[in-house]
């Protein structure tokens, strides 16, 4: 990984901690595999810390543009498969 994750420095240390974690969970998921019940429980999470649909976008959209890696598609199959 040569890349930074999307995160806001008005975060506290818990909620940047928890991010990173949510994005690292969607790269499992593309370079090994991730658990559905993880991929969910880790967006849970972030949409506590990012409820804005369009700043959820945003962080997805910069994650995507650095990793080359696309959330919706992970946790559109995740809930499917619960």
């Amino acid at each position: 990984m040569d890349y930074h994750y999307p995160l806001n420095e008005l975060w506290s240390r818990l909620e940047i901690i928890d991010v990173v974690h949510f994005f690292t969970t969607i790269e499992k998921y593309y370079e090994r595999s991730a658990d559905d019940y993880e991929i969910l429980q880790s967006y849970k999470r972030f949409k506590e810390i990012v409820p804005s649909k369009g700043e959820e976008k945003t962080y997805f959209k910069e994650f995507e543009m650095a990793s080359g890696y696309k959330v919706f598609p992970v946790i559109k199959q995740a809930r499917e498969q619960q």
